[in-house]
């Protein structure tokens, strides 16, 4: 009999969320009186996914545990731990507490709009592949610019994705990479290099090719205001709006 495949997500919520204008952090703000976070934390508990990582910012664990994980009910979320200064820190933090495990899927917990079948598209891909990012090809189209601010280049839209999360790897390829990039980090700064998503950090350290998988143009990151009423709108034609 083929051994289970056993997932973990890493859902990251240790954002300052300082576009929002807001004393409350984005993943605490409320959408049809739930939290943001309670909405990434629900699609993962209610999938495939064998055990969550919830990553917080410093001080957030005991608010997290009882206002989120205990409220409603997340008993796939084995642990919480505090994030670092930089999103990658926190990726690392969430990674040290996995052990038995295939893939991981790493998630921003300001996306409230995944999916179960953003989800199974990306676990079908990452069994080929070894890593794949979730996104979408790019409406409009995109302009390069040079130091200057004018207009450098124009690539062919029909090759620009938007990249958006869950990012999907196999264990052994993110752990080791991320291993690289702790020991690499002074190096890569200096180099000018800023580690922006996991699919870099696998693409430089480790020389292996990220495949592309089609998300949704509703899986938004809450960044600004206009963001929720967005949100709102989406959660409401899905039935979680009441």
């Amino acid at each position: 009999m083929d051994k289970k495949i056993r997932t973990a997500a890493i859902v990251l919520a240790a954002g300052s969320g300082k576009r929002m204008e807001s004393n409350v952090k984005k993943q605490y703000m409320l959408i049809h009186e739930k939290p943001v976070i309670y909405y990434a934390l629900k699609a993962f508990q209610e999938s495939f996914i064998d055990e969550i990582v919830l990553v917080v910012s410093p001080g957030d664990i005991a608010y997290c545990q009882k206002e989120i994980v205990e409220q409603y009910d997340f008993n796939k979320v084995q642990c919480i731990v505090e994030g670092g200064k930089e999103r990658y820190h926190s990726v690392a933090a969430g990674l040290k507490q996995i052990t038995d495990c295939d893939y991981v899927f790493i998630h921003d917990g300001a996306r409230p709009m995944l999916t179960e079948e953003i989800l199974n598209r990306a676990l079908a891909e990452v069994k080929v592949h070894g890593a794949c990012v979730v996104g979408m090809p790019v409406k409009d189209t995109v302009k390069i610019a040079d130091e200057k601010g004018n207009i450098a280049f124009t690539p062919d839209r029909r090759l620009v994705w938007a990249i958006q999360t869950p990012q999907v790897f196999d264990f052994p390829l993110i752990k080791e990479a991320y291993q690289k990039l702790m020991l690499e980090e002074e190096r890569l700064r200096k180099k000018g290099i800023s580690v922006t998503d996991d699919a870099m950090v696998v693409e430089t350290l480790m020389g292996h090719s990220v495949r592309l998988v089609q998300g949704s143009y509703e899986n938004i990151k809450i960044t600004t205001p206009e963001d929720l009423s967005v949100a709102e709108n989406f959660l409401k034609d899905t039935g979680e709006g009441g």
